[in-house]
């Protein structure tokens, strides 16, 4: 083996000292090599620097969009995309006259590996209709992402039971699955929908007649239980529709 002493080492014409790709430096026992060094950084604003096995080099990591749906449709993945992170709700139920009040769809959430995937059918339940005092008021249709994770709606009040509050849905499929909230029961001005994952239902009271809570319906976050009417004699709100969002990762 040869061994070269010296202090200084420059190019001996222009600035450029040349190595043979297939030769490696040895620097305090660790071997530097072609693939050991850093690109230059030049031009790559807000980029991470990483590894993709064989080369080091800079590209776009983390979190890089989000779509959301609150209505079905299809899902096309951006470019470079490998992994989604999806949280998706189902609809509510219909809520019914004095106090009785609609389920909160349920809840599901799971990151998923879309490397061989291009797109996916997303379907987004609708909230149940309203009704009467003592009337079963709508149930909340089923949310889901392909395959991949769904949810069913929740419970119109009397449902299940007269003069009882919707019972909420469940998710089924992700890496968490919840139970949306349950309706108020028989009762006068006070309860309310069930609350889902993102929220709770309309402001209750009976101002303006008492059609208060069905005149501000819309005010609900997605996949709350519909609020109660005042009386017996008050239309119940409808439920919440439902609504799925999903983040991008690469």
């Amino acid at each position: 083996m040869s061994r070269l002493l010296v202090n200084n080492i420059r190019a001996y014409s222009g600035s450029v000292i040349t190595i043979p790709a297939t030769t490696k430096l040895s620097l305090g026992g660790k071997t530097i090599g072609e693939n050991s060094v850093l690109p230059s950084a030049s031009g790559q604003n807000n980029k991470a620097i990483a590894s993709d096995g064989t080369s080091i080099l800079y590209d776009t990591y983390g979190a890089t969009g989000m779509q959301v749906f609150t209505s079905s449709g299809t899902y096309v993945k951006t470019s470079g995309t490998n992994q989604v992170m999806v949280r998706l709700v189902a609809a509510g139920g219909g809520g019914s006259g004095h106090c009785e009040a609609g389920g909160a769809g349920g809840f599901s959430e799971k990151i998923i590996n879309v490397t061989g995937v291009g797109s996916i059918s997303v379907v987004i339940g609708t909230g149940g209709t309203g009704t009467y005092y003592s009337g079963r008021s709508g149930q909340g249709s089923s949310s889901s992402f392909g395959a991949f994770l769904s949810a069913t709606g929740g419970d119109g009040a009397n449902q299940s039971y007269q003069h009882a509050g919707g019972l909420g849905g469940i998710g089924a499929g992700g890496d968490v699955n919840m139970y949306g909230g349950g309706g108020s029961a028989h009762g006068r001005i006070n309860g309310g929908g069930g609350y889902s994952f993102f929220g709770g239902s309309a402001a209750r009271g009976h101002p303006r007649g008492g059609d208060y809570s069905r005149n501000h319906q819309s005010r609900s976050a997605p996949g709350s239980g519909g609020a109660n009417g005042w009386f017996r004699s008050y239309l119940g709100p409808e439920g919440k529709h439902g609504m799925c969002v999903v983040w991008e990762f690469r």
